[in-house]
Formats: structure tokens, C-alpha cells, sequence
């Protein structure tokens, strides 16, 4: 087991690196991944539509946070965007250690397990805008993200879903991508990854999408 620590100019992120046969796992704050020789795409993987902007739509900005890090860029987007934000949990707390964690991940990503979720959207049907983001983890989305878009609590046909993402280096495309799988009744904007807790680019990108002017 080696550990060390990273830093991108922004936040320093503590990771441990455990060799496993041929793969090295990669455990940051709030993504994780399996290193091969196939990285993932550098390029969207699915059609996005595009709106006229509207400063009447009610914005929500739903995440799923392990370590902090997509928190941090959820933040930052219903800061900008002045919507509400709403934090997706478990019923039963992923472990804070990082290997315990990765498994359990791994675990409920192997077996398709849409672990219960310990919090709900108020007045969910009043939103019109639906931020949906996450760490990546074993190259796609969290089994939480599913289990919340695919809830019978909540209806996202013709909501209009913005996905994005935290990641270490790789699958960004792939776990956008998930998000919008998921939700094939909504419209779909243009979707936005950053490394860490850079959220330089976001400006940009909410006025791209023509969520805020």
C-alpha cells in the first residue's frame, strides 16, 4: 500500500494507491477507479438538447458526496444558479474508509443493488431544472445516483437534467453519460467535469446551457 498526496492548486487531496495483480485502484475523497489501458472517452457520449434561457424555471441541485469534493461543486452551482440544493444519502452510511468503501461500491455496482436512500426531495414536481451530480466511481455513477433516478418517488419525464460530475482522471463521459440513461424521459443539457475541487469552468458553462445570463 503506498499513500501520498496530490495537489491541483485548489484543494490537496489525500489518495492511496493499492496494487492489485495487472490494475492499480486510485481512492480519492470522492471518486475512485480502476486504472487500465482503456481510460474512457474524452468526448460526450450522448446527444444534448438545447433551451432558451427562462429566469422563471425553479432549479434543484441534487448530489451524492462521499468525501466532499462534488459537494464542493454543487455548491458552487446553486450559488450561481440560485437553486436548491438537496444532498442524495443512504439509508446506511458508506464506510469512511477508503478500501471498505471501494468495495462496498463495488459490491452494489457488480450485483446492481440500488441501496434505500435516507432522504427525499420536498415538492419535487415544482422543480424544472434537475442538477444531478457525483464522484465517479468503477467508471460510472454511484449505485445512490440510480437508485434516486430511478425512484417511484420522483418523476423526471420532461424535467430538464443537467449532469455533472467529480473524477480523478478518467470516465468523466461515461458517468454523465449514466445520468442521462437513466432519465430518458427528460431533456438533457450539456453536462460538466472537473478534477477535484476545481470549479473553474463553471461560469462558463451555466451560461453555455443558458441556465443562468
Amino acid at each position: 500500500m503506498v499513500a501520498g498526496n496530490w495537489h491541483d492548486g485548489i484543494d490537496s487531496i489525500t489518495y492511496k494507491v493499492q496494487k492489485n495483480e495487472t490494475k492499480y485502484y486510485i481512492l480519492e475523497r470522492d471518486s475512485f477507479y480502476a486504472c487500465s489501458k482503456e481510460e474512457g472517452s474524452d468526448t460526450p457520449l450522448y446527444q444534448n438538447d438545447y433551451i432558451e434561457y427562462d429566469a422563471n424555471r425553479k432549479i434543484l441541485v441534487a448530489y451524492f458526496s462521499w468525501g466532499g469534493t462534488t459537494q464542493y461543486l454543487a455548491e458552487n452551482i446553486a450559488e450561481q444558479t440560485g437553486g436548491t440544493l438537496f444532498r442524495i444519502e443512504t439509508a446506511t452510511p458508506y464506510p469512511t474508509d477508503y478500501n471498505e468503501c471501494t468495495e462496498v461500491a463495488r459490491e452494489e455496482l457488480d450485483n446492481g443493488t440500488r441501496p434505500e436512500l435516507g432522504t427525499s426531495v420536498e415538492n419535487f414536481d415544482e422543480y424544472d431544472v434537475v442538477f444531478v451530480g457525483c464522484p465517479v466511481w468503477w467508471h460510472t455513477a454511484p449505485m445512490a445516483i440510480w437508485s434516486f433516478l430511478e425512484s417511484s418517488e420522483y418523476d423526471f419525464t420532461d424535467k430538464i437534467i443537467v449532469p455533472f460530475c467529480t473524477y480523478s482522471a478518467t470516465y468523466r463521459e461515461e458517468t454523465l453519460a449514466k445520468i442521462v440513461e437513466l432519465t430518458p424521459g427528460s431533456v438533457h443539457l450539456q453536462g460538466f467535469g472537473t478534477v477535484g475541487r476545481n470549479t473553474e469552468g463553471v461560469e462558463n458553462w451555466l451560461r453555455t446551457i443558458n441556465v443562468i445570463q
